[in-house]
């Protein structure tokens, strides 16, 4: 009898071999979904981006000089970082005027000549022109605007932030909670990123956002 040989089977494939081909595996996917993520938004942002610049609202009311102010965006060719706040606010609100102005000194003097920060008063019933005056002055060069109600609520409103009375004692003693996030609007008055407060003292990051809105704004 003729004795018929049988191929041998391969052999088994070393586990560590296996382990490394899923890695590429993965690492391929990964990459190319990153890839993606970079031609469809090809500057990361630090804070959170707009999928579609979207118009900023028009909004009026009184300056800290005293004078009638109005945000137009986009009139007048400026890029603005734009948040709500007040005067007695413990933490937050001088925090982010700190912030945004080191933001602005970082520029180089002809963008920080085109970037403005707005402050709009969600306490209109203490922030007097005058108290709006010396408040953003300590911080550095702003511009705070107070708007009475019902406008407030509207202009608020239109930018998707509350703001409620808290810890009452008095009718001049109590805190606001308010939303606590910086808009900013680009040259052609769109909105562009959202920083929350807690982001704000990365201020190089910042700067990196802001220089790259101010270089390119929305079509």
């Amino acid at each position: 009898m003729t004795e018929v040989s049988l191929p041998s089977s391969p052999a088994a494939r070393p586990w560590y071999v296996s382990a490394l081909l899923a890695v590429c595996a993965v690492v391929l996917v990964l990459g190319g979904a990153w890839g993606y993520a970079r031609l469809k938004s090809p500057f990361p942002f630090y804070g959170t981006a707009y999928d579609r610049p979207t118009a900023a609202r028009t909004f009026g009311g009184t300056d800290q000089n005293g004078q009638p102010w109005t945000f137009q965006p986009g009139g007048s060719g400026r890029t603005t970082a734009l948040f709500f706040g007040f005067t007695h606010c413990p933490n937050i609100c001088p925090l982010s005027l700190a912030y945004l102005e080191k933001a602005r000194q970082a520029l180089p003097a002809a963008q920080r000549d085109r970037f403005d920060v707005v402050l709009v008063s969600v306490d209109p019933a203490r922030d007097t022109p005058a108290r709006l005056k010396e408040y953003v002055d300590f911080f550095g060069k702003a511009i705070a605007v107070r708007i009475p109600e019902p406008d407030l609520a509207a202009a608020a409103r239109a930018y998707g932030v509350a703001y409620q009375k808290a810890d009452v004692r008095s009718e001049t003693e109590y805190q606001i909670n308010h939303t606590t996030g910086t808009y900013l609007i680009d040259a052609s008055g769109r909105l562009r990123v959202l920083w929350d407060y807690t982001q704000l003292p990365q201020v190089e990051r910042v700067v990196r956002d802001l220089t790259y809105v101010m270089e390119n704004p929305a079509p």
